[in-house]
This record gives C-alpha cells, structure tokens and sequence, in this order.
C-alpha cells in the first residue's frame, strides 16, 4: 500500500515539497541548536519549558481526540463514522511523532532522551508519560495499519485487532492525564496545581483533535472525492461544541476559585494572561500574552456560537470557519498560555516574560511540517485504498 503515496497529482507534489522545504529550515534552526545549546532558545533560568513543551502539550490532545471517533465506531458500532475513523486513527500517529520530537528538541541533546530507558524513576511522571506515548503510538500504527491492509485485501480484519484497539480506548485517556499529572504534580506552581487540570486537557482534547480532523476532512471532499459523510460531520462538530464548552466550564471553574477564594498564586498568573501584571517592585506591567489569550477566548466563544448555526445550515465553509476558530483557541490556550502562564511569576514573585528566538520558531515550524508530512502520505493511502473499495463494489 505504501506505493499509493508515491502518486498524485502536480498540487500533491507541490504541497510535499513545500512542506519538505519548511523541514529543511527546521533541521538548520535544530543544527544550530544542537551546536550552540539551549542558550540558542528564548528560556531561562525562570523559564525552563517554552515553545517545545507547550506545543508538546497541545499535540498530546490532537492525538488523543482520535478516541471522539475510535469510541462510537468500534465500541457502540455507529457506522456513520466508518469514513473517518481511519483518519483519526492516522492523525494520532502523526501528534504522537510530533509529541516526540518536541521533547527531543526540548532535550537539547537527544541522547538524554535514553535516560529516561537506562535509568528509569517509576516514582517520576516522566517516566509513565514516555510508556503511555510511546505505547499509544504503537496501538494506532498497529491498529490503523492492519484495519487498512485488511480493508485493501477485501477481507475483515484479523480478531487479535480487537482487543487492541478496546485497549487504545483508555489508553487515548491515559496519555493526556499523565501529561496533565506533570503539571498539577508540581507543587511549587500555583496555576498547574489543581484537580481540575486533566479533565480540563481532556476535554480540550476531545474538541482540538476532532476540529482539527473535521478541517482537513472538509479539505480533502474539495481536493478529491473522499466525502466522510454528512451525518458523520453533524455528529462530529455536535461533539466539538460540547467538548468546547465543557473546557470553557472548566476555565470559568478556575477563574472563580482563584478570584472568590483570593488565592494569590492563581490569581497572578490569570491577571497575567488575559488582562497583564505589574511587578511589585517597579510597576512595570507585563502583558506579551494577552492579546492572545483574549484572542482565544474571543475565537473559542465564536466558534460555538458559529458550529451550531453551521450544523442546522448543513454548510460545509462554516463547519470549516468555526472548527478552525476553535482549534486555534486552543491552540493558544493551551498552547501558549497553560505552559508560559504558569512561570509567571516565579517563587519569588519575580516576572521573567519569554519570547520564542527565530531557532525555536523554526524547529517548531519543522516539526509541525514533519507531522504535515505523515498525515499527507497516510491520508493519501487510506483515500486510495476506500475510493478503490468503492470502486470494485
């Protein structure tokens, strides 16, 4: 099957050499990097996760949204969404492998990324969140892979299928709550130390990854004539709505705990991020956030408020406008605000602001392109091989 991806057309070819081309630039900026050291990077003493980890943590909830659609098809039999499950299931592998290459990034020598194998800590996070990533990815290539080949050949998948991907099922929840463990398990952070931390990733997760996916699968009925149906979108963007406003449940839960109870230590970091922070000392405020996290919460409302008109419209160009709204207003909340919100201000009531340096901009851009790359060429097989299904029935 993997020869389907070496045939397309000429806008298919120029899509993967630009996307090539934006690598290139990300395996410089990392060379550069990986010479100089972390210095080359906007972190800090007082800032010791920046882009890398935010974008890390964002994509943990990409990959674990593909559960929105593994759940109904495979556990409740909703055939409706027989279309795209696949591409769910291939849009998770690429989050995972760009999940991985952020760490690595982060790591500045990728070689530290053995200690974690070598010299493993089971009373460390880090430790539980490289098993359940790196077994997520294996379940979905497995799964994903041998679901697809067995469509290819005409026949049922094989039984032993079963019980991996039922275990894929918890296992999509158990990546993202290992990954909010890291956070609220720090005790020292006020604003990540709360219970609330993994239901609210999670239900961020559960309308990132699907918007994300209802955007490209909306591309992909314009560029070729894979349609994954109308009833699977009405559910689909049904789901992202709840889930969006679930999450901004959870926000308003934070923000009046913080502000009813007084609580200095939450309440610092979300003046910070939506309205700015003077410092103590000098009064100088501190605000290169804000314009974003008010942006997010403008798109993220937005983009509710625009899925439900989209929906009882039927019109695909608005279930598209708001799924993209949506997964930006994510993508900035947890993104950028969740992980450099939270070093501000630090243990000593200091502010230190970070600012991203053109290196980590480029490897980032790199990374996203690499995980562009992977969804391009599954997604290119898994159309191929149903068009062709369709085809012979």
């Amino acid at each position: 099957m993997l020869e389907k991806s070496l045939k397309g057309s000429l806008g298919y070819w120029a899509w993967v050499l630009c996307l090539l081309g934006i690598i290139s630039v990300g395996v410089i900026c990392y060379i550069v990097q990986f010479n100089y050291g972390l210095g080359a990077t906007g972190m800090s003493r007082d800032v010791t996760w920046g882009i890398y980890i935010s974008q890390f943590t964002f994509l943990v909830g990409v990959a674990a949204g593909g559960l929105m659609l593994v759940l109904p098809y495979y556990l409740h039999h909703y055939k409706d969404f027989g279309r795209i499950t696949i591409l769910g299931e291939f849009m998770a592998i690429a989050a995972v492998v760009m999940c991985l290459l952020f760490i690595m990034a982060d790591l500045g020598q990728p070689m530290r990324g053995l200690n974690v194998v070598f010299h493993p800590m089971p009373n460390s996070m880090l430790f539980y969140d490289m098993i359940v990533l790196n077994g997520y990815l294996f379940l979905n290539v497995i799964c994903g892979w041998v679901v697809l080949h067995s469509e290819y050949k005409g026949i049922k998948y094989p039984n032993w299928v079963k019980p991996l991907i039922y275990i894929s099922i918890p296992w999509a929840v158990s990546i993202h709550t290992v990954t909010a463990f890291l956070y609220c398990g720090l005790a020292g952070r006020h604003f990540w130390l709360t219970a609330i931390l993994a239901p609210r990733f999670l239900a961020s997760a559960f309308a990132a990854g699907p918007a994300l996916l209802m955007v490209i699968a909306l591309i992909m009925k314009q560029t070729t004539k894979f349609d994954v149906g109308r009833v699977a979108i009405n559910k689909l963007v049904t789901i992202i709505a709840y889930a969006a406003i679930l999450n901004f449940f959870f926000l308003g839960c934070e923000i009046f705990v913080a502000y009813y109870s007084q609580m200095p230590g939450h309440m610092h970091t979300i003046d910070y991020l939506y309205f700015g922070l003077a410092d103590h000392i000098t009064g100088e405020v501190f605000n290169n956030l804000v314009p974003f996290m008010q942006a997010s919460v403008i798109m993220g409302f937005a983009g509710i408020g625009l899925i439900f008109i989209a929906r009882a419209k039927e019109s695909d160009a608005l279930v598209a406008i708001a799924c993209s709204l949506i997964f930006f207003s994510f993508w900035i909340d947890k993104g950028l605000g969740l992980v450099l919100g939270g070093f501000v201000p630090n243990g000593l009531e200091q502010i230190t602001e970070y600012y991203p340096t053109v290196v980590e901009l480029g490897v980032t851009a790199g990374i996203w392109a690499t995980g562009f790359l992977i969804i391009t060429f599954l997604y290119k097989i898994a159309i191929s091989v149903k068009l062709e299904n369709e085809k012979t029935i």
